[in-house]
């Protein structure tokens, strides 16, 4: 039987765990200070990468940079105080004689990170950071489609890291196949749901724990309360960001009948403000990540439907971003999460009935509400379950250390950022911790024993 060509990789990560080295603070800052190197000595090469592979816009270029070195400083601002053990809370009765609750976090262990293609370094690094602020080893998988950031990986990961705490693998689907019959610790996916499946099936074989950030169509709302031009703009720009393809992006917009032709009207307008007359020559308009992508999201493209845009451009993996107007639950764009800059926009007069059919569907990763009522904007949160969102804004809420991070259902499980992302890459381990020296007569044989008494130190 062949040797799988990484498990040396796994293996010598794992010894090197075993020596206990990697919980302590030291190596967990001296882990963040090589990231935060890497990224700020090299920043030309990250966003020349960036551009090769498809055409990100300097906005979104530096926007990669810009988040891990937040979520670096913020680490290494708060890692001592993570890292201290938490008192809680127990039963009154057992507390008064003489125990107390403690939880500690600890390291999982080697842990493999599986970035997506659409924000390559940003969303492979940002779970990377975690973990090794949690005291894990990684092993980092970045996306085959963004060849030239997955070389620059390869290039610099050996530079300002030991193999055994921070290792590098590239290629395709047969390299992600093989690191996933390996045994690690804990794997960290973000990806589409069907990959999401294939690796919690293999992570099942080691019962190993994952954290899954996977897509949906992500549902938006506009009521007639709604202040319509920032909508539009917001809207707009979260919507074509990366040409649309962000698992956060807003899949699809249901607009009340009274505002619905208003707001298409200034959405279109928000477009060709930020994008121009002809988007294929705006410099901050990414391309989409293959021909066959460009293809997939043109097919989606419904001309009687087409109030802005409509056109592609397939050797250029060019997408122009295209309003569809009025659609239904019908049509093909609302099948499916899109991953492209072409928008459903769908009429509604009743807000119970936009509720239930957006319920009907898989649960998304991310909702957006704008309005100015807040019964209505109540009535959307209690029915409406999703990963998170925004009210009266897009997609900013995802770059808030404070705010976990995450899908539910369809859309992930597990949340990171901030405190939530230390958290979700460390074992709890919760302990009971008893003076040795005072009794507690819970034991055999209870005849004759007053076992009110005994169970009373258990309850609140």
């Amino acid at each position: 039987m062949p040797t799988n060509p990484f498990a040396e990789i796994v293996d010598r990560q794992r010894a090197h765990f075993h020596t206990d080295v990697t919980r302590s603070l030291e190596w967990r800052m001296d882990q963040l200070g090589r990231m935060q190197r890497m990224l700020s000595e090299n920043q030309d090469d990250w966003t020349a990468a960036l551009y090769q592979d498809f055409r990100k816009p300097p906005f979104e270029q530096l926007f990669e940079i810009t988040v891990p070195t937040g979520v670096i400083e913020y680490y290494r601002n708060n890692l001592a105080e993570l890292m201290e053990p938490e008192r809680v809370a127990i039963p009154p009765g057992l507390e008064a004689i003489g125990n107390s609750g403690v939880i500690h976090r600890e390291p999982y262990g080697v842990t493999l990170v599986i970035g997506p293609f659409n924000a390559p370094i940003l969303l492979l690094l940002d779970p990377a950071i975690a973990a090794l602020a949690a005291g894990n080893t990684v092993v980092l998988k970045p996306a085959n489609t963004t060849p030239a950031t997955a070389a620059l990986f390869a290039k610099l990961i050996p530079q300002y890291f030991e193999p055994e705490d921070v290792a590098v693998v590239t290629g395709g689907r047969q390299e992600i196949s093989a690191l996933l019959d390996l045994h690690f610790d804990f794997i960290f996916f973000t990806g589409s749901s069907a990959v999401g499946k294939v690796v919690m099936r293999a992570a099942a074989e080691n019962l190993t724990p994952v954290l899954l950030e996977l897509g949906g169509q992500n549902p938006t709302l506009v009521d007639a309360t709604a202040n319509l031009d920032q909508a539009a703009d917001r809207i707009a720009w979260g919507h074509n960001a990366i040409s649309g393809q962000w698992c956060i992006a807003p899949g699809y917009v249901c607009v009340e009948d009274a505002v619905a032709d208003e707001f298409v009207e200034k959405l279109c307008a928000s477009i060709t403000r930020m994008y121009g007359t002809d988007p294929q020559a705006s410099p901050d308009l990414a391309r989409m990540i293959s021909e066959h992508d460009t293809e997939r999201v043109a097919g989606y493209i419904l001309p009687e439907k087409t109030v802005l845009g409509g056109r592609s451009d397939v050797p250029d993996r060019y997408v122009e971003p295209t309003v569809l107007y009025p659609s239904d639950w019908d049509d093909p764009a609302m099948q499916q999460e899109v991953f492209g800059p072409v928008l459903p926009v769908l009429r509604y007069s009743s807000l119970d009935e936009v509720i239930g059919r957006i319920r009907a569907l898989p649960r998304p990763l991310a909702a957006y509400i704008f309005s100015t009522d807040e019964p209505t904007i109540d009535r959307v949160l209690r029915s409406v379950s999703f990963g998170g969102g925004c009210i009266n804004q897009t997609n900013l809420h995802c770059w808030i250390d404070a705010l976990p991070f995450g899908g539910v259902g369809n859309s992930g499980m597990g949340k990171y950022y901030g405190k939530a992302g230390f958290d979700a890459l460390s074992n709890t381990k919760s302990l009971l911790v008893g003076d040795p020296d005072r009794p507690i007569d819970v034991f055999p044989p209870y005849q004759g024993k007053d076992l009110t008494a005994a169970l009373s130190l258990f309850s609140g």
